[in-house]
């Protein structure tokens, strides 16, 4: 950690090149423009493939069949339904007409759909019959009655979409440019609802201006142009996908390519030797899957040149290995959240690999960002840990219907509180230690799990590792790591994972407890569920307080 000096925490960025003052209908006009003919959309698992020219038929065959429908400017219309291409053609025929897309998490079950169909105000849906072991029909049949302000749903795929895609087809093609000649940049676009700990989720409003310029600032610094094929894993509900895939892509001329609706690690592959991609994104976990999976030599990766890692913090070892092994020579490390569009820092290309592979990167332009004082506010010097702040174009507009909320995260000053904690170097680097939630306090003192992560990585059994505090009477809190092992690895004790740390950490940072499983408890996005962790460790611990060791 780099030593404290008299330099604060606080940084801006670059103002060089100017934020885009349109809406995401206009930039799609602008695309298609451009680039009529350079495909714009493929679709691995069914096959299909739009050029730009043919995606905006598709998107205003959607965005006149929801006008038909009485979809107005403002209206919900919510979006349920793993990655395929429908849900690319509503994200843009809703902003196309200024109605506002609510996307809806893919692993929900009623009562959250109803929560969200509610809070929303949600007048239309647009889902699939169903994915998984989820009948999302019946869900919205059950939920739907109890939804006063819903008035249609529409099943992909079955008589009632069709009906919408033949209406559209009949309408005047003129109409959605008109409505989106009167529609503004700060106009609301998009609710995205945040995967609450506690209560209910919270909807995270963003406009036009806030997720179109963090795509295309993102793919600026990415390098992209029309030539690239950006391979999109992770679900469009999330900014991740539907934000720096999507809209990065069309703010750029480029090619969205979808491996499956959902992440699998051979089809991700396939995909990207397949379409000769040239970006892959993903968070930790999903690299990991790739990178172990058996047949993982037999794909050509030659073309992959850059991608994102983002959602949870990167392991080092993880990165290293994606550099040299999947040849994503300038691959960036993302930092966000979903109110901030979401990212606020990246890594750069020309970065040092060590800065690309210990740091979230510097804040992106037209963004600040500052490490500040949980208990007081006052931005601290840099190399003392705090709480990372953010402010710029990116910050929501609130979230919906909940302005007491919102005050709780964006202060009177314009910054948004991310509950994260991170140290800020000399030339504004920073690097995510934790979250102000996930402190462990032991014996007073402060433990910050990521470090401990970072350092059991290097052990040459351990695939994967999440640490967590649990009770402890004498000491308060007590760790825990659960550990996921390479294939073939001997069981590992707590014991021995004791004799590894000895000596090469302090001691109170050595877990008491380790526990192996096969996988972590995870959102439909691939972050861990550390709460979760928590509630079950207590669990375990009832039945054996002990150290020791036992697989899930």
């Amino acid at each position: 950690m780099t030593s404290p000096s008299l330099s604060p925490s606080i940084s801006a960025g670059s103002t060089a090149v100017p934020l885009l003052d349109r809406t995401i209908g206009a930039a799609l006009d602008r695309a298609v423009a451009a680039f009529p003919d350079r495909e714009a959309l493929v679709d691995v698992p069914s096959g299909r493939r739009w050029t730009y020219r043919e995606l905006e038929r598709e998107v205003d065959r959607v965005a006149l069949g929801l006008l038909g429908l009485g979809v107005r400017t403002g209206d919900r219309v919510g979006i349920w339904a793993p990655n395929c291409p429908e849900w690319v053609f509503t994200q843009y025929a809703t902003a196309r007409i200024g109605a506002i897309l609510v996307t809806v998490n893919p692993g929900y079950r009623t009562h959250e759909v109803e929560y969200v169909l509610r809070q929303s105000g949600i007048r239309t849906v647009v889902a699939v019959p169903g994915f998984k072991t989820s009948d999302y029909a019946a869900m919205l049949a059950e939920a739907g009655p109890r939804c006063p302000g819903l008035r249609d749903v529409l099943l992909i795929g079955s008589p009632g979409w069709d009906d919408l895609l033949a209406a559209g087809e009949r309408g005047d093609r003129e109409r959605p440019a008109a409505i989106g000649a009167g529609l503004s940049p700060d106009d609301p676009i998009n609710i995205q609802y945040t995967s609450g700990t506690t209560g209910f989720p919270k909807g995270a409003t963003l406009s036009h201006r806030n997720i179109l310029n963090n795509g295309y600032f993102v793919g600026e610094l990415c390098g992209y142009t029309q030539e690239d094929r950006i391979c999109v894993p992770v679900p469009f509900y999330h900014c991740f996908g539907m934000v720096m895939g999507n809209l990065a892509a069309l703010s750029h001329g480029a090619c969205v390519v979808i491996p499956a609706q959902a992440f699998e690690p051979v089809a991700t592959l396939r995909a990207v030797a397949a379409e000769r991609c040239t970006s892959l994104y993903g968070v930790p976990t999903m690299f990991i899957a790739e990178l172990n999976d058996p047949g993982f030599a037999e794909h050509d990766l030659s073309t992959l040149r850059t991608g994102i890692m983002a959602g949870s913090p990167c392991p080092t070892e993880v990165m290293k290995q994606v550099v040299d092994r999947m040849g994503m020579r300038d691959v960036s490390i993302c930092y966000g959240m979903t109110e901030t569009s979401p990212v606020s820092t990246q890594t750069r290309a020309e970065d040092p690999l060590e800065r690309r592979v210990s740091t979230v990167g510097r804040v992106g332009p037209h963004l600040e960002v500052k490490v500040a004082d949980p208990q007081t506010g006052a931005t601290v010097p840099r190399g003392t840990p705090g709480e990372l702040c953010t402010r710029g174009y990116s910050v929501m507009l609130g979230y919906w219907d909940q302005p007491d909320r919102t005050a709780e995260a964006v202060d009177a000053d314009g910054w948004m509180h991310t509950g994260d904690l991170a140290v800020m170097d000399e030339e504004g680097y920073l690097t995510i230690t934790g979250r102000l939630k996930d402190m462990v306090i032991r014996g007073g003192e402060n433990i910050y799990p990521r470090e401990i992560e970072e350092f059991l990585h290097t052990h040459p059994d351990v695939l994967d590792v999440q640490v967590v505090g649990v009770p402890d009477a004498k000491y308060g809190e007590e760790l825990m790591a659960w550990v996921r092992l390479r294939p073939g690895a001997p069981e590992l004790t707590a014991e021995a994972v004791r004799a590894y740390c000895a000596g090469r950490i302090a001691h109170y940072k050595v877990p008491r407890y380790v526990h192996l499983v096969d996988e972590f408890p995870m959102t439909v996005t691939g972050k861990i569920r550390k709460v979760e962790m928590r509630e079950r460790a207590v669990g375990l611990l009832g039945l054996d307080a002990g150290p020791g060791a036992g697989r899930a």
